[in-house]
């Protein structure tokens, strides 16, 4: 049975709900903003319920007019908070980490400001979009709204997208009888510096592959990863080199703060001159390059073969890549002077904190780089052996919730 109920926003949580309590329950609202009173409805029995904004009493002084149509007209879910003003944004993601490393991490920290942005709007360099096919036969690419997943609305724009990228689409979906032979499909187009590289994942057939690539000369390459996890080159229009960079495997969507936070943890390591570095979850390598070209012996650890492939033709001799899951290579890895852990949103596996709690000579700092702050505390609450020293986040996703850390922990002993 569903109620409507009267809350005064007090925070933003992870997900970027506006939090509120009706009594002892806890009251998420989707598109609020701290200090505002609201009404929601709400349903359900517990300690916390989502609720859904009905009216605004009393507006922030934090709101702002969202400057994406999609995001109201659409309630487009690719961005949480795009009605508070950029300032707004950054405090509240300072709290988030700090919330989240005191209550799940059980630590009390001093988190620093959030670094900004340069860019606010047209940072990213990257767009993945879900595909579906009508029953016209007709195609449409875009995102979903964040109270309906299972729905897709058309992208006519992104304005946190840079332009490049979106012409990218639409020259992709004007080609679209060529896609795969199935109704749903998932996209992204990345920019790099030899042009747009564009790829598709879905289905098990793509007999027009190589038809869709000659179609758009645009795109620099064309890569493809089926339904059954196989990954392939459909095309490469990149000039010619000893060394190519893989097309398809991750890498930061906002270049210019991935950048400052790379360079950030090369500064925080650096410090404690390390002889010896372990760079896990090290993608291409350029981190693990770094160190190396300061002199260290490098071990990089990556899972994703192109990645660390990449890495290990770039890497100076002395130092080396491992394709290989971090909690299954780590233990042949230590003792290091330094670890760098720069692990997916999913944190770390518990082998990884287990095994760096219990080594019998612990590295002299650990620069763990997380984009997910419950996760992040989880893994230090996982290791009492070690002490924060700092943690510095930085803003690598304007208008949205998430947020990337950098936390140095030092052996507590």
């Amino acid at each position: 049975m569903s109620q409507v109920v009267s809350l005064e926003i007090e925070s933003i949580a992870a997900g970027g709900d506006g939090v509120g309590r009706n009594g002892g329950l806890v009251v998420f609202v989707p598109r609020t903003a701290p200090g505002e009173l609201v009404t929601a409805r709400i349903s359900g029995k517990g300690t916390f319920a989502r609720g859904s904004l009905r009216t605004i009493a009393r507006p922030s002084d934090e709101r702002i007019e969202p400057a994406c149509p999609h995001y109201t007209h659409d309630r487009c879910g690719g961005c949480q908070i795009q009605h508070m003003s950029y300032l707004a944004q950054l405090r509240s993601k300072q709290r988030i980490i700090r919330d989240a490393i005191e209550r799940i991490g059980k630590r009390k920290v001093d988190v620093g400001e959030v670094r900004p942005s340069e860019k606010e709007w047209r940072y990213r360099v990257k767009l993945t979009l879900a595909m579906r096919k009508h029953s016209s036969g007709a195609w449409m690419a875009g995102l979903h709204p964040f109270d309906d997943p299972a729905r897709i609305f058309q992208l006519l724009d992104c304005p946190i997208t840079a332009e490049a990228a979106i012409a990218a689409w639409k020259l992709v979906m004007q080609q679209a009888r060529f896609f795969p032979p199935v109704h749903e499909l998932r996209g992204s187009v990345r920019l790099t510096s030899d042009g747009p590289v564009f790829v598709m994942r879905g289905g098990t057939k793509w007999p027009n592959a190589v038809d869709f690539f000659e179609a758009i000369p645009s795109l620099a390459a064309v890569w493809w990863e089926n339904d059954e996890g196989m990954r392939r080159v459909v095309g490469d229009r990149r000039p010619p080199r000893s060394l190519q960079p893989p097309a398809a495997s991750f890498g930061q969507i906002n270049p210019g703060v991935a950048k400052e936070l790379k360079n950030h943890v090369i500064s925080i390591v650096s410090a404690y001159k390390p002889a010896t570095v372990a760079d896990a979850y090290s993608g291409t390598g350029d981190t693990a390059i770094a160190f190396a070209k300061k002199g260290a012996k490098v071990t990089a650890i990556e899972l994703d073969s192109d990645a660390a492939r990449w890495c290990a033709l770039r890497l100076p001799e002395g130092s080396v890549s491992m394709r290989a899951r971090v909690e299954e290579a780590l233990p042949s890895v230590l003792p290091v002077d330094a670890v760098v852990l720069n692990p997916p949103r999913t944190g770390v596996d518990a082998r990884v904190t287990e095994i760096l709690e219990s080594a019998s000579i612990k590295p002299r700092v650990v620069a763990y780089v997380s984009c997910n702050p419950a996760t992040l505390a989880r893994d230090i609450a996982r290791m009492p052996g070690y002490r924060v020293v700092s943690v510095v986040p930085f803003d690598m996703f304007p208008q949205t919730a998430h947020v990337e850390s950098v936390c140095e922990l030092v052996p507590a002993a």
